[in-house]
């Protein structure tokens, strides 16, 4: 059970670099997701289900999916002055 403990310590610790290092932003939020998924399975380990289910609801789930909508704007508008300049 520690090496599970080690090791998710370990995978939280790479997804916060990699998030911060990252250039692409679609590959940041899908980091950052798994991040969050790895971030509820250590709150349950520590048995406190309900923040683990809590943080996979809105960590992985509802925040995800707004900056996947942002990211979906951010591209749009782009566009948009792309064609404008054109």
């Amino acid at each position: 059970m520690e090496e599970l403990n080690v090791l998710l310590l370990i995978f939280i610790l790479v997804c916060a670099v990699s998030v911060s290092l990252t250039k692409n932003l679609l590959s940041a939020v899908i980091i950052f997701m798994a991040q969050s998924l790895a971030m509820s399975v250590v709150w349950i380990l520590l048995e406190s289900p309900d923040l683990g289910v809590t943080e996979a609801a809105v960590g992985a789930g509802v925040t995800s999916l707004l900056m996947f909508a942002a990211l979906k704007k951010i591209h749009r508008m782009r566009d948009e002055k792309h064609e404008k300049k054109q």
